[in-house]
């Protein structure tokens, strides 16, 4: 599913305006990059967390060449999902029920 796509369901689901939506949506994702930004840990009960991990600088290989590459330290979202969203999905279970 695609952000627009999200958008497009909230407002056949609720009839909301359409521009209202969109700015919730993109409100609500701008405050997610802000807040793993700042390494800040998000959760959204029944559905999963939000961190952030960093990963240490080390030496690769460049498959091509075979030439050593070195892979400066990194900071990357990492997303840990829910037990309830975990047992939605493995058990079929129907949100609206």
């Amino acid at each position: 599913m695609t952000k627009s796509q999200l958008i497009d369901a909230i407002v056949a689901a609720h009839s909301f305006p359409r521009k209202a939506v969109e700015t919730a949506v993109n409100t609500v994702f701008d405050s997610m990059v802000e807040a793993l930004q700042k390494e800040e840990r998000i959760e959204i009960r029944g559905f999963g967390n939000f961190t952030v991990r960093k990963y240490k600088a080390y030496t690769g290989r460049n498959p091509k060449t075979g030439d050593s590459v070195d892979v400066p330290e990194k900071s990357m979202p990492f997303f840990k999902v829910g037990k309830d969203l975990r047992e939605r999905i493995n058990n079929g279970v129907d949100p609206d029920a």
